[in-house]
C-alpha cells in the first residue's frame, strides 16, 4: 500500500468523525455564535466523498488493465456483509431510541434508500461495476472525464432545485452514480497515472496549494451569499476535494511512516461505520463531563475513537468478525533489518 493512500484514507476518517462529533454537539449543547463553526463543518464535508474517490485512485492504481479473480466475491463478503449488519444494526438503535419505529422497514430503507450512515457503501459499489467497465470495454478518460463532469454538475444542479417533483427525495437522489461520476472519473484519472502526478506535484507543490486556496475561498464566498448547507451534495465541494486530496497525498508522500497514521487506516472502514451508532449513545454523557465547549466536542471525537477502536479490536477478534467490521488492516512495519540497512546507507 502506498503510504500516502494510508495518510489521506486517516485524514478522512477523522475529519468524518469530527464532522458528526460537531452535529451531536451542536445538538445537546447548541451551535456557537458566528461563521467560522459552520464554516469548518462545510469543508470536513469533504470526508464522504474523499472515502470514495480513494477507493476509486487505489483501485485504478491497482487494476487498471483488468480485475483480478474473486474481486467482486471479496468486496462482498469485507464491504457488502458489513453494510448490511449495520444497516440492520441502525434501524435497531433508531428502535431503541423511538420505540415504535418499524423495525423492517426501516432496514429496508437502510439498504436500499441509503437511510443511515453507511450509504456511501451504494456509491463505491456503483464505483466497482463502473470501473469493471472501463477496464473491460477499455473506455478512455478522454472523452469519458469531461463527459462525467458535464453530468455530474448538472445532475447536482438539478436536484438541489427547490422543486415540487423531488419532495424530500433529495438524500434519496445523492445514490445514483451520477451525482458522483465526475469524482469516479477523476479518481480513475489519478489512480493510473499516480507517478507521472505525484512527481508533478513535487516539483510543483505549489500550485496544488494555489487550487486548494481557491476552491475554499469559492466555499467561503458562496456561503456568505446564502449557501450554507452542510452536506457532501454542494457543487462547490467538489474542487475543494479534489484539491485538497491531491494536497493530502502530497503532504503524505513527505512525512514518516507513522505506526499510528496506518493504524487509524486500518480501522477507517469500521470506525465510518460505528462512530455514529457510539456518539448516539455516549455524546450526552461526555458533553456533561465538562463546562468548557471545546473540551465538550474534543471528548465526543476522542471518546468516540476510543470506543470504536476497541470495539473493533474485539470484534475482528472473532471468526466471523470479518463479516461485521471488514477486514481489519494490519499495520505495516519494516523489518529490522531493512531498518538498519537504511540507516548504514544514510
Amino acid at each position: 500500500m502506498i503510504k500516502e493512500f494510508n495518510f489521506l484514507r486517516a485524514f478522512a476518517c477523522l475529519s468524518i468523525v469530527l464532522l458528526h462529533s460537531t452535529t451531536q454537539f451542536g445538538r445537546l449543547s447548541g451551535y456557537p455564535e458566528g461563521d467560522l463553526f459552520h464554516i469548518v463543518r462545510i469543508f470536513l464535508c469533504f470526508a464522504t466523498p474523499v472515502f470514495i474517490v480513494l477507493s476509486e485512485i487505489i483501485l485504478a492504481n491497482r487494476y487498471n488493465k483488468n480485475l483480478p479473480k474473486g474481486f467482486f466475491g471479496k468486496r462482498i463478503k469485507w464491504i457488502l456483509f458489513p453494510f448490511l449488519f449495520f444497516a440492520v444494526v441502525d434501524a435497531l438503535v433508531r428502535n431503541y431510541f423511538s420505540p415504535g419505529v418499524d423495525v423492517p422497514l426501516k432496514i429496508f430503507n437502510n439498504i436500499f434508500m441509503g437511510s443511515f450512515i453507511g450509504w456511501f457503501i451504494l456509491i463505491i459499489f456503483q464505483f466497482y461495476i463502473l470501473h469493471y467497465l472501463v477496464v473491460r470495454f477499455n473506455l478512455s478518460m478522454k472523452w469519458l472525464l469531461p463527459f462525467s463532469y458535464v453530468v455530474m454538475f448538472s445532475y447536482l444542479w438539478a436536484i438541489t432545485l427547490d422543486l415540487p417533483m423531488l419532495g424530500s427525495n433529495t438524500t434519496l437522489l445523492q445514490l445514483p452514480f451520477l451525482a458522483w461520476f465526475g469524482y469516479f472519473t477523476t479518481g480513475f484519472v489519478i489512480g493510473k497515472h499516480y507517478n507521472k502526478i505525484a512527481a508533478f506535484m513535487k516539483k510543483y507543490w505549489w500550485s496544488i496549494l494555489l487550487l486548494t486556496a481557491l476552491s475554499a475561498l469559492i466555499i467561503v464566498y458562496n456561503y456568505f451569499n446564502g449557501l450554507t448547507a452542510v452536506n457532501s451534495r454542494r457543487l462547490d465541494l467538489f474542487p475543494f476535494t479534489i484539491s485538497f486530496a491531491l494536497m493530502l497525498l502530497m503532504i503524505g508522500r513527505t512525512i514518516r511512516h507513522y505506526s499510528l497514521i496506518n493504524l487509524i487506516s486500518g480501522l477507517s472502514f469500521g470506525i465510518y461505520l460505528l462512530h455514529w451508532q457510539i456518539q448516539r449513545f455516549v455524546a450526552e454523557d461526555l458533553v456533561q463531563l465538562f463546562d468548557n465547549r471545546y473540551l465538550q466536542l474534543g471528548s465526543i471525537f476522542a471518546g468516540t475513537l476510543i470506543i470504536a477502536a476497541v470495539i473493533i479490536k474485539i470484534i475482528s477478534l472473532l471468526p466471523f468478525g470479518e463479516f461485521i467490521i471488514g477486514k481489519v488492516k494490519k499495520r505495516e512495519r519494516q523489518p529490522k533489518e531493512e531498518t538498519l540497512e537504511k540507516r548504514l546507507a544514510s
